[in-house]
């Protein structure tokens, strides 16, 4: 019986530490993630303003999700190939909930928030408490329910960022259970479908900019399939290309890609950056020349990116509504935006700091707690 408390106390050590397991990041590629962060709140903002993407400064910042869909394949494949045998599939999902889903709750209040008092609308009033509270349940679980006309039919109205959560989730679920059993011929092969899954629906949509409202639900798919899996071969193949390159100008490539011009053979332009530039810059930025001066921000950037995206939305909101009532001149608009990008920067990291961090931590600790006590009581079963 010692023996055996012995042999499972080192089990649940070990899968602690598998749980537990930090490898070092990718700074540079954290940093471009802030950027590609604050490209999308701008964007945002922006799209509100001027609807015509074509006359919109940063009228491309939508692929920015795409860019974070290429990030994330390469980072789930650097953090858990090697480990998913080791603490299963349960353990990976739990990992994935802890680390994703408290800002996707914060986000949804917080959108609630602003559905309710937003003091330059009545929309409100319209809508049942019934309603309301089915809507907001529907935010809070990810389950899409694109119920508002007045939001564009948004998957999820209260907080539009998380269609592309949802879709994160539905590919940590593919490479949970089919992904990381695979090599890289089958991968290349998913890889080639993907890719014409993507040209396909950007051919008969015109655009690459769905996938979150109802309509263009399944334009989505064909996005989070194709860039997913590229950061996933760029990881399994190691295409990490050494460069001088800094983040300072990797940011720049990035950001090119966001504030590139419309043109007739614009949905091509967009297919190309997804399928060959954004892979590029994540295989760039893996092998980046970090400086100290630039290492601070990368940290910086990276850690607010995510907190960033999943509370901006509300603001954005307010300020549609602010919008269409005030018409403020384009001066204005400048001040509004610029100064709005910044507070809900602050407004991330104080986020972070008080709510997102000392919840992870506190449900990674309990979720520890819970391995050693479950453990030796299977063992005693037998």
């Amino acid at each position: 019986m010692g023996e055996a408390t012995q042999t499972t106390k080192a089990g649940t050590s070990q899968l602690s530490a598998d749980i537990l397991k930090t490898k070092q990041h990718f700074d540079v590629l954290d940093g471009l993630r802030g950027i590609a962060a604050l490209s999308v709140v701008t964007f945002h903002f922006m799209e509100m303003a001027i609807s015509d993407y074509s006359k919109n400064f940063i009228g491309h910042g939508f692929l920015a999700v795409d860019f974070f869909f290429c990030l994330s394949g390469f980072v789930i494949g650097y953090a858990y190939d090697d480990r998913i045998g080791k603490i299963g599939i349960i353990e990976f999902l739990k990992s994935r909930l802890i680390r994703l889903h408290p800002l996707v709750i914060l986000g949804s209040i917080l959108g609630l928030f602003a559905f309710l008092f937003n003091p330059f609308t009545s929309i409100q009033h319209a809508y049942s408490i019934g309603r309301v509270t089915l809507i907001f349940l529907a935010s809070i679980l990810l389950i899409p329910f694109p119920a508002m006309a007045e939001r564009s039919f948004n998957l999820f109205s209260f907080n539009a960022p998380a269609w592309s959560l949802f879709w994160e989730y539905v590919a940590n679920i593919f490479y949970a259970f089919i992904l990381c059993r695979l090599g890289r011929r089958s991968l290349l092969t998913l890889i080639t479908l993907a890719a014409v899954v993507l040209c396909v629906v950007g051919y008969h949509s015109g655009s690459l900019s769905g996938g979150w409202s109802g309509p263009t639900f399944w334009d989505g798919g064909a996005r989070v399939a194709y860039s997913f899996l590229a950061g996933l071969l760029i990881y399994r193949s190691n295409w990490i290309i050494k460069t001088r390159l800094g983040f300072t100008s990797l940011s720049l490539l990035l950001l090119a890609a966001f504030m590139m011009p419309y043109f007739k053979w614009n949905v091509l332009a967009e297919a190309l950056v997804i399928l060959f530039y954004f892979p590029l810059l994540v295989s760039l930025g893996a092998g980046a020349l970090l400086t100290k001066r630039s290492e601070p921000i990368c940290i910086f950037s990276g850690k607010i990116s995510y907190p960033l995206y999943m509370t901006h939305y509300a603001a954005i909101w307010v300020f549609m509504n602010y919008y269409n009532s005030h018409k403020p001149g384009t001066a204005q608009l400048a001040l509004i935006v610029t100064t709005g990008v910044l507070l809900l920067s602050g407004v991330a990291y104080v986020v972070m700091e008080l709510y997102d961090i000392p919840i992870r931590r506190y449900l990674t600790s309990r979720r520890i707690a819970a391995a050693s006590a479950w453990r030796p009581n299977r063992l005693s079963d037998q």
